[in-house]
């Protein structure tokens, strides 16, 4: 391949023979794995200038059809662990442009996601990283983990599922209703606020699971027609719900043990174990709730760990393959590497 391949440019049958041959490099290396920008570069170390992260991007990279492309992560631990808090600092920043927050949440996510299965990475990254934030990165590496230990064992996903991603109700919302119902029922609004993000990204997941559960806050419908349950309100609803939420949880036995009601929703120590990992990381430092926030939807697969974004509508599941062929930047970046090194060894 000529060093000025663009991978956007590859027509579809193109893009769905290399991608399908790369998936298995893709898995081996994490199911995220990085393109490195030049060394040195901004990029590569996420130097804020003139107030502004500047993120790691690689031209070659497909985009979605808002104009972002997948995160990238660098290859030096040195410059992991650079991005890493220049991140963590604009998030809490007050002058951070909001315009900005959804790329920086993003790049934050990819970054726990890409050193959650590489414990040699992680550590040599946290060295690195000023204290302040190596406590934050250990209680995401536990939420991570956990979920990941959760998957053991189990088949990846050949196709994406039934979904569709909409637009979170606005921040400031979410906020009122977790602290409303922290009030009502005593369980602390972080517990609620974490639930929300792990059981659908706080609400960008509207589709129905395996289990049949549905909205915001992942309830079958049988648990909400309980009485004292839903009440009457809408299932996605993300204010009915997190208030259901908070009164299911009582009922799970929450006040006494907030993991016995965990495992009411869901019977993993694991499950408990994440969710309080991100709910203590909130209460130990309120503003990292704006990071979370903006934490997109992936979904791990055969062929890596696919982001979907806000905009994706799937009446029905469908081929891994088939929706790369379709959506390119989905795909992580160590796919589309694999395609630029699968056409430069070409003879």
């Amino acid at each position: 391949m000529s060093a000025t391949l663009d991978p956007r440019r590859l027509s579809p049958q193109r893009a769905r023979q290399v991608l399908l041959g790369v998936a298995a490099s893709s898995l081996l290396l994490g199911l995220v794995a990085c393109l490195p920008p030049p060394l040195g570069s901004a990029q590569a170390t996420g130097a804020p200038s003139r107030g502004v992260v500047t993120l790691p991007t690689d031209p070659r990279l497909p985009r979605a059809a808002d104009g972002r492309s997948y995160p990238v992560v660098p290859s030096s631990p040195s410059a992991i662990a650079g991005l890493l808090t220049a991140v963590e600092v604009a998030l809490r920043s007050n002058t951070t442009p909001a315009a900005d927050l959804a790329r920086l949440g993003h790049q934050q996510q990819v970054i726990y996601r890409a050193l959650a299965p590489r414990t040699d990475l992680a550590n040599q990254v946290r060295a690195y990283l000023p204290p302040r934030w190596q406590s934050v990165l250990d209680q995401h590496l536990v939420a991570r983990r956990a979920f990941l230990e959760m998957r053991r064992g189990k088949s990846l996903a050949v196709k994406v599922p039934a979904w569709r991603i909409i637009p979170p109700e606005p921040a400031a919302n979410l906020l009122r209703y977790y602290h409303d119902a922290a009030a009502a029922t005593g369980i602390p609004w972080e517990v609620l606020a974490a639930v929300n993000l792990v059981e659908s990204g706080m609400g960008r997941i509207d589709g129905v699971s395996i289990a049949d559960a549905r909205g915001p806050m992942q309830f079958l419908p049988t648990t909400w027609t309980e009485a004292g349950i839903g009440k009457g309100g809408d299932i996605r609803n993300p204010q009915d719900a997190i208030h259901a939420a908070a009164r299911y949880l009582v009922r799970r036995g929450g006040l006494k043990d907030i993991r016995k009601g965990l495992w009411g929703y869901n019977n993993s120590d694991q499950y408990g174990r994440a969710v309080l990992a991100y709910a203590s990381l909130i209460k130990d430092d309120p503003a990292a709730y704006t990071g979370l926030y903006h934490w997109e939807v992936h979904y791990p697969t055969v062929a890596g760990d696919l982001w979907l974004p806000v905009g994706y509508d799937q009446p029905r599941p469908l081929a891994v393959a088939t929706f790369l062929q379709q959506s390119p930047a989905s795909a992580p970046p160590a796919a589309v590497a694999g395609i630029l090194i699968s056409q430069q060894t070409k003879p």
